[in-house]
């Protein structure tokens, strides 16, 4: 899928402000017929005056949801790595996820906890959670999410060890099935010094503490 910069999308406007979103039309076209289609099997009629652009609406929200398949992570990742003797742990914590799960298509949403130990390269702070995002923006697994992530980092820095928790809400089971709103599917990959128990459990008390 490619979402190539070719026409904008103004909808969304205010006073002093408007938003720009750009897609490649002839996917704008083609999936807007799909979910045009979708509407009519529903029992809806996508000629009523609410619905009438609600197919390309649809169209673009998908394509802007799933734009990570378009972007490469690790290329994300060496386009800010700095050679630095720091070999403490650095954590980024409080991330948030958005994504879509790939059984029913519905959102999960959630926080990602994100650590690493330097091996003699850091990376921009600001990449941590874009790579994040990179592998959200698909059609996801929370399982699959969190051992992409940590791979990405392991096998781009090189670092002594990496660590990831995830903690999401998954409307599939809120919205449908066993309807449990309150549940929160917790996640967790490591790799180097994070297998040992002394490094992980640091790891997970800075995540759970609060700054004063």
């Amino acid at each position: 899928m490619s979402n190539e910069p070719t026409i904008q999308d103004d909808d969304d406007e205010m006073e002093g402000y408007t938003k720009i979103d750009r897609y490649n039309p002839g996917l704008i076209n083609s999936l807007s017929k799909h979910y045009h289609s979708v509407l009519q099997q529903i029992g809806e009629d996508p000629k009523r005056e609410g619905l009438l652009k609600t197919p390309e609406r649809i169209a673009k929200a998908m394509l802007y949801l799933t734009q990570g398949y378009d972007l490469n992570a690790k290329e994300i990742l060496t386009s800010a790595m700095f050679k630095e003797e720091y070999s403490q742990m650095v954590v980024v914590k409080d991330i948030e996820v958005y994504s879509m799960c790939e059984h029913h298509m519905l959102p999960f949403f959630g926080k990602a906890h994100v650590a690493y130990i330097p091996n003699g390269h850091v990376v921009g702070l600001s990449k941590i959670p874009r790579i994040v995002d990179v592998f959200a923006r698909r059609l996801q697994v929370q399982e699959r999410l969190t051992n992409e992530i940590r791979d990405c980092i392991q096998e781009t820095l090189q670092p002594l060890g990496v660590g990831i928790v995830i903690e999401c809400r998954h409307l599939c089971m809120s919205m449908r099935g066993v309807q449990k709103q309150n549940s929160v599917t917790t996640t967790s990959a490591f790799t180097g010094e994070f297998l040992k128990e002394k490094t992980r459990t640091e790891f997970l008390n800075l995540i759970s503490s609060k700054l004063s």
